[in-house]
């Protein structure tokens, strides 16, 4: 099969490296790609929202399967042209795309099909948004989301009327986020343990995907700002068979059914955010498309080809598809620039990588980088590498995970010296 894989940056990374494992696999492209992608793929110089030459280069090389990682291009309708000129993708119509591109529609869905979320209110005003914020019955801590798509910075959690106030009106006047912020979502904070639930479905088939765990804030202790992912593992230590089971009945099934009778079916992979909260487990959000870091540690568990699998998807042939998980445990540690999620320099040359992976069961999946002039490896974004690990439990794959971060250098570097150790404490063991 000829395929075209859609992005950039680690979950990209993730994809080509498993991609490339499949006897089914005669060539393989990626727009735009990145340095470590391109051990895997060839790079084709189009960026991953461009989908007017996207659609118009996919079908002058006349690929079998077009494979999208990222959420612009499918929230602009990427896979609505791939279709119509004949070529089957991988990911939703930008209609079903709707469920990431809108959080307003979203959580309009959710109450139209019952599916569990926190209570919440529209608004694209200000100053209506600003007397309910400021309004006696109002109750804090809550969160101000921007509706559009807004690279995962669109989320401000307010303990005080004063920082809800300031952050609707930085979104509703377009100052913070542009276009994405035009409408605001207001709901109430949920507490409890967030957790990544992944489905793959065609429209009418589900499968449902191995359960893993993702770390959002900066620093240890979950502390600092949110960023896109600081790490992750797989399998989560708090997703049960029976809250998956819940989650199966009172969210998949409503949302699969919910999209195709509202004349969106979905074809694709579903990323449902979720909070487990004393009530039982509440919608955060969804996402049209893989997770990233997520991927990076459900790509190597699958007992299986990935290709196979995302090609049935595409083809509306999933229940032709029987999913086998390895028995084993996956980790994933984030190396980011200094100063992200803020300002971050590029350019910074890294060290140590190609040793990393030559550890058994590591893989180094490149994020934000490049080559120089000189030919030489350098950061090119706030997430720079993902340093992935399998081993025969969780204590496992993360002393491997850690020890191939130790390989690594570049200036300014910093990760999380945590990741999956929460899981190991609560469960007593790997």
């Amino acid at each position: 099969m000829k395929v075209l894989l859609v992005g950039g940056g680690g979950r990209e990374a993730a994809l080509a490296w498993a991609l490339r494992k499949s006897p089914l696999l005669t060539d393989l492209a990626c727009a735009p790609g990145n340095a470590g992608i391109g051990r895997h793929a060839r790079c084709v110089p189009i960026a991953a929202d461009d989908v007017a030459a996207l659609s118009a280069h996919a079908v002058l090389e006349r690929y079998d399967l077009v494979i999208v990682g990222p959420e612009a291009p499918l929230v602009a309708g990427l896979a609505d042209r791939l279709r119509e000129a004949g070529i089957d993708v991988f990911g939703p119509s930008a209609a079903a795309a709707m469920i990431e591109g809108s959080k307003a529609f979203s959580k309009e869905f959710m109450a139209r099909h019952g599916i569990p979320t926190a209570g919440f209110h529209i608004f694209d005003d200000a100053a209506a948004a600003s007397r309910y914020l400021l309004a006696p019955g109002t109750v804090y801590p809550l969160v101000v989301k921007a509706d559009g798509l807004a690279a995962g910075k669109g989320v401000v959690i307010a303990d005080d009327p004063q920082t809800a106030v300031d952050a609707a009106t930085g979104m509703l006047s377009g100052r913070a986020f542009g276009a994405a912020g035009r409408r605001v979502v207001i709901e109430e904070m949920l507490r409890g343990r967030e957790t990544s639930f992944f489905v793959l479905t065609d429209g009418t088939t589900t499968l449902e995907l191995a359960p893993c765990q993702d770390y959002k804030r900066a620093s240890d202790g979950d502390l600092g700002p949110n960023t896109g992912g600081m790490g992750t593992y797989s399998p989560s230590a708090w997703l049960d068979e029976a809250t998956r089971e819940t989650l199966r009945e009172a969210v998949v099934v409503p949302t699969v059914r919910g999209l195709a009778e509202e004349g969106r079916p979905f074809r694709g992979v579903i990323f449902i955010g979720v909070m487990l909260t004393e009530s039982g487990p509440m919608v955060l959000e969804y996402n049209a498309r893989f997770g990233d870091p997520e991927t990076q540690v459900l790509l190597p568990r699958l007992d299986g080809d990935w290709l196979r699998l995302l090609d049935a998807c595409a083809r509306g042939r999933l229940h032709e598809v029987t999913l086998r998980w390895r028995e084993n445990a996956a980790v994933c540690v984030v190396m980011a620039s200094g100063g992200y999620p803020g300002a971050y320099e590029t350019g910074v040359p890294i060290e140590g990588a190609d040793d990393a992976e030559r550890a058994d069961d590591v893989m180094v999946f490149h994020a934000g980088t490049a080559r120089d002039a000189a030919g030489r490896l350098v950061t090119s974004g706030g997430r720079v590498l993902g340093v992935t690990a399998t081993g025969a439990d969780l204590a496992a794959a993360r002393a491997r995970a850690y020890a191939a971060v130790a390989c690594v250098r570049f200036r300014g570097e910093h990760h999380r010296t945590d990741i999956a150790a929460d899981a190991i404490a609560k469960t007593g063991r790997g």
